[in-house]
């Protein structure tokens, strides 16, 4: 599948046609691997915990920009 010239849509044409292309994939279609399922029941559980750190937007932004500069 090829997907040309989206840059003559506006910005607002691409986000329907995001919304109509996500719609239009069924949640039961969606496969995740039961390694990926104990990955994110882990990660779940480590967020209950408080086991793991959490960042705002912004700090991730800034740890970015931060580390290519290097």
């Amino acid at each position: 599948m090829e997907i040309k010239n989206l840059s003559k849509y506006s910005d607002a044409e691409k986000i329907v046609l995001a919304e109509q292309l996500w719609d239009s994939v069924s949640k039961n279609d969606l496969e995740i691997s039961d390694e990926v399922k104990r990955e994110l029941d882990i990660r779940i559980q480590n967020l209950e915990e408080g086991k793991t750190e959490l960042y705002t937007w912004d700090e991730v932004k800034n740890h970015l920009k931060a580390i290519r500069s290097v």
